[in-house]
């Protein structure tokens, strides 16, 4: 290895990366740190600005390693993953090429995504984002017309893991009618998480709000199109904290347009950044926030904690949390 290591730490976006670790414990070890707070524009530019670094800190799942930019970084030697996991990131190639790539397990609380995804709802539900921009423009009242009470009305949850519990317990207080559907949920486990189990056709066909909690995999990637979202009510409102490509985002639009569905709440989307003109951007009945979820400053403390802890166990030759240990062999 050279004697000078090069660190990259990508998408820091709100610029807190120096300021929430500490650093120095790698500068001392002769690592030289860079942060990139601004997307790449395309493969080959991230090509072009990553080829002279052997590590990368990897944020999530913001900048997206297909084994197309995998093959093309020649002194890649190991990458850390905030999290436990991410569809965008190709562990294969970098197990194909003796990459290892550590994580960071357990990611904090669930606090900081169940909170935001609660706040998306009631956002939903009163319309407050547009409430909020005709208030700026001295509009007052003039076209909210959205008024919905959460008090007496069905919650759906898709997938009732650690942070779809939590939006049920948040729906029960707030005397909401919880129900839940997921391939592996049974009525006993629903239970035991705060809702009652009904099917898929049912929970979309009744419920006043539908809360996506699922990670995202073969088996749910499109889990919600076009037939699904014209089983919903007209006036349903539906959430999405989880992963964009969920729900078949062309479907949505359509659904948004016709008024199939009243109301969408969307933090997380097919390709991010999103672009400033997204066919989303056009359309006054969806409430968008640009994946926020995990944004608070704890999160971001246990991610570069962890990263700093990964990478100075790859420099003792003892890699920990790895998620392809097939790359040590």
């Amino acid at each position: 290895m050279p004697q000078t290591i090069k660190l990259a730490l990508l998408d820091d976006y709100q610029k807190v990366a120096l300021r929430l670790g500490d650093w120095d414990r790698l500068r001392k070890r002769g690592i030289e740190i860079t942060v990139f707070n601004q997307p790449f524009s395309s493969v080959d530019d991230a090509v072009q600005k990553l080829a002279p670094f052997q590590i990368l800190g990897l944020l999530r799942e913001r900048t997206a390693f297909p084994r197309a930019l995998i093959e093309r970084l020649p002194n890649l030697k190991f990458m850390v993953l905030t999290g436990a996991r991410a569809a965008s990131l190709d562990d294969k190639a970098a197990t194909d090429r003796g990459i290892p790539i550590s994580t960071t397990p357990g990611g904090g609380s669930n606090a900081p995504t169940a909170e935001l995804g609660w706040a998306l709802l009631m956002m939903c539900a009163r319309d407050l984002a547009k409430a909020e921009r005709l208030a700026r423009q001295g509009k007052w009242h003039d076209g909210i017309e959205q008024m919905v009470v959460l008090e007496g009305k069905r919650l759906g949850i898709l997938g009732l893991g650690k942070l779809g519990s939590r939006a049920a317990h948040y729906g029960k207080a707030f005397g909401m009618d919880v129900v839940a559907w997921s391939q592996n949920l049974t009525p006993e486990k629903a239970a035991a998480g705060g809702a009652k189990y009904v099917s898929k056709d049912e929970l979309l066909a009744t419920s006043d709000f539908v809360s996506i909690h699922l990670a995202l995999s073969d088996r749910t990637r499109g889990l919600i199109g076009a037939a699904e979202l014209a089983k919903m009510k007209k006036t349903a409102i539906l959430v999405n904290t989880s992963r964009g490509p969920i729900v078949d985002e062309a479907a949505l639009i359509a659904a948004l347009k016709n008024r199939t569905i009243m109301h969408a709440g969307l933090d997380v989307y097919d390709k991010e950044p999103m672009s400033a003109d997204h066919p989303f951007t056009k359309l006054d009945n969806v409430t968008l926030i640009p994946h926020l979820g995990y944004v608070v400053e704890e999160s971001y403390r246990y991610f570069y904690e962890g990263t700093i802890k990964d990478i100075e166990a790859w420099l003792d030759g003892k890699p920990i949390n790895v998620l392809n240990p097939e790359a040590l062999k």
